[in-house]
């Protein structure tokens, strides 16, 4: 069998945490990739006039973050997303650096787990927290 049908223990309370420098190259190759080119991203004079008073990331960065960890690190390769709730706390800024902590909170049936995810930045705030759902690895692909 190869790793990705290779059968995998997974159980309450493993966890994941991954972190993320957020920068002006990666809101801009962001913006590129999604097609949001809001002001409030990409242009430091109209955001400077707003109520964050500066430019902030792409909420959707977070996402790519908990995609990325899913898909890669935990639970791994093989692993679908299959939803997402999230609360959006503080803005993220260029500048920061973002931390994942992505946790298994649940284990269901059909090889479904519920996944607390938790994210924040240097300052220790959490800037979006939920819970995912996800399809484990193991299912995917044949042998």
């Amino acid at each position: 069998m190869s790793e990705l049908t290779t059968p995998q223990t997974f159980t309450v309370g493993q966890s994941c945490r991954a972190s993320q420098f957020i920068d002006d190259a990666l809101v801009r190759a962001f913006a590129e990739v999604s097609g949001d080119h809001n002001p409030i991203h990409l242009d430091d004079a109209v955001a400077k006039t707003s109520r964050f008073g500066q430019r902030i990331a792409h909420g959707a960065i977070l996402f790519a973050l908990i995609s990325k960890v899913f898909g890669m690190d935990m639970p791994g390769v093989g692993t679908v997303y299959l939803s997402q709730t999230c609360n959006f706390k503080l803005p993220v800024f260029l500048g920061d650096t973002v931390t994942l902590e992505a946790t298994i909170v649940e284990l269901l049936p059909k090889s479904i787990a519920r996944i607390s995810t938790v994210i924040t930045k240097q300052t220790g705030e959490v800037v979006m927290d939920g819970v995912a759902e996800v399809k484990l690895p193991g299912w995917l692909f044949k042998g």
